[in-house]
């Protein structure tokens, strides 16, 4: 077997694994969903966390850049990031919300917007830990409550852009959910959308008995409203603003 054949094989055992080796499950358009249920996390807390970094600045296009290269090769060998520092980011400050509906009919938002933190203990059972302005390592979480699932009738986990210039392009966004067993799940925010505000990232439902998570990843030009009244939750909504960091 040639050398190239076996590089071949294990690049294909690779995006077969599905990110095995990572331990986590990527969800994808061609594999949208996976259930919590069949993995035997439909229990305990799942945590829900929203991280981001800003992309390089597309300005100049790809020519300009290659000449930058030629005339400092070793360039091409600096992280990402330090290389963003001399090409224009864009400042952002990606917030992670979630909308719920509960069974008794119950219908609401877990936001930094507004200071709607919610209760992981009391109705609604989701909480957002904080709210992070700078695209910090940690970024910013959401628990729920899965030992109260039974109260619980769907949810709609959403990022959005607060008060600043869109950038969904310019941001490398990922929300990942750790259950409370089996591996990560992973949604990346990948699409090309540059003047969206909002993005509809994951539904959270029971179906029949079985709890899964579905990726959306639905972009829309407005804020929350908009979000609600494409998956039909029916809200009073108001502008809201941030105290100043």
């Amino acid at each position: 077997m040639a050398f190239w054949d076996g590089m071949r094989r294990n690049r294909a055992d690779q995006f077969a694994s599905g990110n095995a080796a990572a331990n986590a499950i990527e969800l994808t358009k061609r594999n949208p969903s996976v259930s919590l249920t069949k993995q035997g996390a439909a229990t305990g807390n799942l945590r829900v966390n929203l991280s981001w970094r800003m992309r390089t600045s597309d300005i100049g296009g790809k020519t300009r850049r290659s000449g930058s290269l030629l005339r400092r090769p070793l360039k091409f060998f600096q992280p990402e990031l330090v290389q963003a520092h001399t090409q224009g980011v864009v400042n952002v400050d990606l917030d992670l919300g979630c909308l719920y509906e509960l069974v008794d009919g119950t219908k609401g938002v877990v936001q930094p917007l507004g200071s709607f933190f919610g209760n992981l203990n009391a109705p609604p059972y989701v909480q957002l830990s904080g709210d992070d302005r700078f695209g910090a390592p940690s970024g910013e979480t959401i628990y729920v409550n899965l030992d109260h699932r039974e109260a619980i009738k769907r949810l709609l986990v959403f990022v959005y852009i607060y008060d600043q210039t869109p950038a969904f392009d310019r941001t490398h966004a990922v929300v990942t959910l750790f259950p409370s067993n089996g591996p990560r799940i992973e949604i990346e925010l990948d699409e090309h959308a540059p003047q969206a505000r909002s993005c509809a990232v994951l539904t959270v439902e029971d179906v029949k008995g079985d709890l899964v998570v579905r990726r959306e990843v639905k972009f829309v030009y407005g804020f929350q409203a908009e979000l609600d009244r494409l998956y039909g939750w029916g809200l009073q909504w108001g502008r809201g603003y941030k105290t100043r960091a």
